[in-house]
This record gives C-alpha cells, sequence and structure tokens, in this order.
C-alpha cells in the first residue's frame, strides 16, 4: 500500500485517544491508552509500524463525511460491482452522555461495514505492532471467534461480527463479501496485556451508543455567532483532542509530522501547552463550552503547583506531568522519509517569556466566572507569576515558535510580558495585600516603551520578530489582539500591511517568518483578526473563507499547508488551527473584545 498523505485522514476520538483513518480504510495511526502512549497503528511514520485496512479489493470512488456534530466517519466506496459504506469510531462509554464523555471511554476501535448496493468483495488487512513498531505479536484464534493480539505489555482483541476471523501467523489478513442490505460488524479492544480484561461490545449497538454520546455532548454546546457549521464543527475536534481526565488539549494528535517532507523540524505535540491557554480558554467559550473552559483553567493551575524562581513550563503532559524529556525512535523512517522522529518534546526545558502572560490573561478572562474558585492557590499563582515577570522580562528567551538555536529578545515574548503585569494589575483587587500593583505598573510602562522603541524597523516600517532584527514575523498580529496596540495606529497597520504583503500567498496563506517552509494556519486567522480589528471587514471575509478552503474533505486543519500543493503539513489535527478558526469566525461578530 501507498503512503497515504496527511490531507487524507479523518479523526477519530474517544476523548482518551484518538485515531487517523485514511481514504483508502486503513487506520494508520492509533495510540490506545492515551494521546501520548505508544502507538498499536503507527503506519503513519514507517510502513512497517503497523495498520488495519478495511476496505474493496478494487479501486473505488470515495465519498466520507462525519455524522453532524461527532466524530464518527462514513465513508464510501463506490465499485464497479456495487456501493458499500464504512463507518469508524472510538466507541463512547455505556451511557456515557454530556461531560461523561470520555471519561470511562472503553478503548475499542469500531468499524462497521454496510452493503449500499450490489455484491462488493472487501479485503482485511490487520497487521498491529505495538511500542511504534518495535513489537510483532503472536495471533491467536479464540474459541468463540476472536483473535487476539499479544505482545510487550498489549492485548489487543479483534472481533467480527460476520466471517470467521482466521489469524495468520503475525497477522489476520482475509477476504469476504457484503451485499445491499447486510451489515458486518468489527469491534477491536486494546488492554493491557497484566490488566484488566478487554471490554466486549456489540459493534452496531456500540456504534449507536456512541453517536448518541457525541449528539447529547453537542446539544448541550450552542453557538449562533457567523459560520456556525465551521466553528461547531472546530469545537467538535476541539473536544475530540480533549483528553477528558484532565480537561487537557493536546496540541494535536500526532509525533513527528515534518513541516517540510524530508526535513528534519519534527516535533511531538501529543501535550498540552500554557502558550496555548488563552486562546484555547478564549474558543471554548465562544464555542459555549464553559465547562471545558474550567476544567482546562483546574488542569494548568495544578499542573504549574507553587511558582519559584525557575520558568514555568511552556507545556505538560495530559495528567500534568513536567518531565517530557525528548528522544528519537531511530527504527522508524518518518513519514515520507522526514526522520528524525521524536517522542517527547524539550522544549519544555526552554525559557518561554510569554507563557506567564498567557496564564494571567486566561485568569483574567475568566475571573468573573471563578467566584469562590479564586482561592488562596490561585492567588498565589497569579503573584508568583507577575513577580516572575518582573524580574525576567529583560532577559532573551526562545520566543513562541521555540528555535532551538539561541535566545533572543522576541517581541512577543516581551508584549506578553506586558500583558501579564498589565493583567495582573486589574486583578490585583482580588490577589490581596503581597499584589504590587504600583511597582507592577511602573515595570509594565518600561516594557512598553522598550518595545515601541526597540521592537520597530525604520527602514521595514514594522514590528519585527525580534529586537534589532529586519526580519518579518508574523508573531507581531498579536500586539493589537493582545489590546498592547490598536490595529488602527499607524504603525501597527503598516506592520499588518507588511506582514501580510511580505509573508502572504495569494491563496490567503501566511508564513511566520520569511524563510518559513509553508503557511502556517494559525497565522492566517489571526490575520482575519487584525483585519477586523482595522475596520478591513471585506479583506478578513474574503481571507477567511479562502482559509476554510485549504481544510481537507472532512474539514480537519493540520499546522500548516504547503504554498506550492495545498497540501496539509505537520501534526493532525492541529488544536490551534481549529482555535484560530473559532475565534477568527467570532471577530465577525465582535471586533473590539480581545
Amino acid at each position: 500500500m501507498d503512503q497515504s498523505t496527511i490531507s487524507d485522514y479523518g479523526f477519530l476520538s474517544d476523548c482518551r485517544s484518538g485515531a487517523l483513518v485514511g481514504r483508502d480504510g486503513s487506520v494508520d495511526w492509533w495510540c490506545p491508552d492515551r494521546f501520548d502512549a505508544p502507538s498499536v497503528f503507527g503506519r503513519l511514520l514507517d510502513p512497517e509500524a503497523g495498520h488495519w485496512r478495511l476496505a474493496p479489493l478494487g479501486p473505488s470512488r470515495v465519498e466520507r463525511a462525519y455524522r453532524p456534530d461527532t466524530l464518527v466517519l462514513r465513508t464510501v466506496h463506490h465499485t464497479p460491482e456495487g456501493s458499500v459504506a464504512v463507518t469508524d469510531a472510538l466507541a463512547a462509554e455505556v451511557g456515557a452522555r454530556g461531560h461523561q464523555l470520555g471519561m470511562n471511554s472503553p478503548a475499542v476501535l469500531l468499524r462497521v461495514v454496510e452493503g449500499l448496493s450490489g455484491r462488493v468483495r472487501m479485503g482485511l488487512d490487520f497487521a498491529p505492532r505495538p511500542e511504534y513498531g518495535l513489537l510483532t505479536p503472536y495471533v491467536h484464534e479464540k474459541p468463540d471467534g476472536a483473535v487476539v493480539a499479544v505482545a510487550g505489555p498489549v492485548a489487543l482483541t479483534l472481533r467480527s461480527g460476520g466471517p470467521a476471523l482466521r489469524a495468520g501467523r503475525d497477522r489476520v489478513r482475509q477476504e469476504f463479501e457484503v451485499a445491499a442490505g447486510q451489515c458486518v460488524g468489527f469491534d477491536l479492544a486494546y488492554a493491557p496485556l497484566y490488566g484488566d480484561s478487554p471490554a466486549r461490545l456489540d459493534p452496531l449497538t456500540a456504534l449507536a451508543e456512541t453517536v448518541q454520546a457525541w449528539e447529547a455532548y453537542r446539544e448541550s454546546h450552542g453557538y449562533d455567532g457567523p459560520y456556525v457549521e465551521q466553528v461547531r464543527h472546530g469545537a467538535t475536534v476541539l473536544t475530540g483532542l480533549t483528553y477528558a481526565r484532565s480537561g487537557a488539549v493536546a496540541a494535536a494528535l500526532t509525533t513527528s509530522l515534518p513541516e517540510r517532507c524530508g526535513g528534519d523540524r519534527n516535533y511531538d505535540y501529543r501535550y498540552s501547552w500554557l502558550r496555548d491557554f488563552a486562546i484555547t480558554i478564549r474558543a471554548l467559550w465562544v464555542a459555549a463550552c464553559p465547562s471545558e473552559a474550567n476544567r482546562l483553567f483546574a488542569w494548568a493551575a495544578r499542573s504549574i503547583g507553587r511558582v519559584g524562581d525557575q520558568p514555568v513550563p511552556v507545556l505538560f503532559g495530559l495528567e500534568g506531568e513536567r518531565d517530557i524529556s525528548e528522544h528519537e525512535l531511530g527504527h522508524l523512517r518518518g513519514y515520507a522519509g522526514s526522520r528524525p522522529v521524536r517522542i517527547g518534546n524539550d522544549a519544555w526545558r526552554q525559557r518561554q517569556l510569554d507563557v506567564p502572560g498567557e496564564v494571567i490573561s486566561a485568569v483574567w478572562r475568566m475571573h468573573e466566572h471563578l467566584g469562590e474558585t479564586f482561592d488562596e492557590e490561585l492567588r498565589e499563582m497569579v503573584i508568583g507569576l507577575a513577580e516572575q515577570v518582573a524580574a525576567t522580562w529583560r532577559l532573551p528567551d526562545r520566543g513562541m515558535w521555540e528555535t532551538r538555536d539561541v535566545d533572543r529578545h522576541y517581541l512577543s515574548s516581551k508584549v506578553l510580558c506586558w500583558v501579564a503585569l498589565n493583567r495582573a494589575i486589574e486583578l490585583a483587587p482580588r490577589l490581596g495585600e503581597r499584589a504590587d500593583a504600583p511597582r507592577w505598573a511602573a515595570i509594565r510602562d518600561e516594557i512598553r516603551e522598550t518595545v515601541l522603541r526597540d521592537g520597530w524597523n525604520d527602514r521595514i516600517g514594522a514590528y519585527t520578530g525580534a529586537f534589532g532584527s529586519t526580519e518579518l514575523d508574523a508573531s507581531a498580529l498579536l500586539l493589537p489582539m493582545t489590546q498592547f496596540l490598536p490595529a488602527t495606529d499607524p504603525r501597527m497597520r503598516s506592520t499588518i500591511e507588511a506582514v501580510e504583503r511580505e509573508l502572504g500567498t495569494d491563496q490567503g496563506l501566511l508564513r511566520r517568518w520569511g524563510t518559513d517552509p509553508a503557511g502556517f494556519v494559525l497565522c492566517s486567522f489571526w490575520l482575519v483578526e487584525c483585519l477586523m480589528m482595522a475596520g478591513e471587514e471585506d479583506r478578513a471575509r474574503r481571507l477567511f473563507e479562502q482559509m476554510l478552503g485549504h481544510a481537507n474533505d472532512v474539514g480537519l486543519f493540520a499546522e500548516q499547508v504547503d504554498l506550492r500543493t495545498g497540501a496539509q503539513l505537520g501534526n493532525m489535527p492541529q488544536a490551534l488551527s481549529h482555535i484560530g478558526l473559532i475565534n477568527a469566525a467570532w471577530r465577525f461578530s465582535d471586533p473590539i473584545s480581545p
């Protein structure tokens, strides 16, 4: 089988983990225990790292779509002999409704084949390879007709509601026929080999239950602003990237999908970034998900713990783990030969001065809703972060793009230091006697003067990415979005125009910097917001609708888009891309609010 492109994948989720299924019917990524656990299907990163294909044997024309307001994907294959539908889902716990979705997901992958017309010959190729492809399992037939694949700490039990399954040496590979009106269900249950027994579900019943769980969840979350369909779908994707047990939102489902095919900027995004915190909180509120926002906030406060002298990590594991040290999986070839494949992410070690600003900004956004939960621990966190900013804002750092070369005085980092103190001053009446608002105000004003003086480049006619630099950077668009400067300020207008002119393309794609190999989806949505804030609604709307056209056929965005081919690049699906869409859509109804 040829490897699917990133754009070919649909996203399944049970709010514990997620899977990617290609248009060809192959599940090429699934880490069943948790989003950041080892994969059992990893063909996404190496042809030999495991997959489960279920599709017609011959060529077919494919149409697919999600069931509305769900991450249950229905793929219709039209062949010369007839048509067949395959519906894929990660099972919800029986009876889960509302915010119970994902709390006790059974880790079962459901696949239901439905004959629509004629008679279609199907092929099943089940080849799990646990531990990111390091392990080749033993596959055994069970007396009840199931097969079980065991290797290392993993047991995978595959059951069929149709043909009896026959175990090969290390896989199940067989054919069967489906006639019009016939349904055949399969369920694949994960369990730790030395733990609880795998769940046993009827595929058709479990699929209907899963659809109901997603529909009930979305019914409790309303949105009546612009671009309703796209915002609701974006909110569903964000829910699918949420680890329900803690409330943390994974930055993406995958690791090491490249920014450029054949390149080495391949990182693990299966963790939760504090930098994304404030805009994620805003997107959740826009999409009318206050409970998710509250749970994400509580997760962040617990993960940070008591603030000391050391920089607050920019990212944490999904249950608040701090040490997520990075290493390479040298046995994997990487997507399209893009090595290395990394798990873990050493960005947690970096100094990134913008992080406190993101966290305090989120507290500020939510403070009216926190009520009695604005307790001593929360006050200590805000004061600790504000004091850390006051002591460190003059230092260089690695910036929001997490460079791995040298520290610099990044514009966006200094602006977020200003945001941290500005918001802390506004929160001071709730912070108690230790809040030193007058001193914070003096430092805040010094930061502002420094940014206005050292961030501006007369020759370029714009605020640049770092002090003293001549390079434009899309992160300068944060200045109006954080209320540092109005979008109508002459220098800010000049910066917006320069960024759009020099970093943009006719396709609406915006690079982060001049040599960035691809358009960064979030940056284009930032530009939409800035244009709206500058009173350029027509231009903003044209750009927004151009960007909608870069989603794949089931409305998913990866991190980036190839400037030449329009192909998706980077980890998939990317939370920031969908967050950017939601916030930009809302900006059409509220061009002023931060």
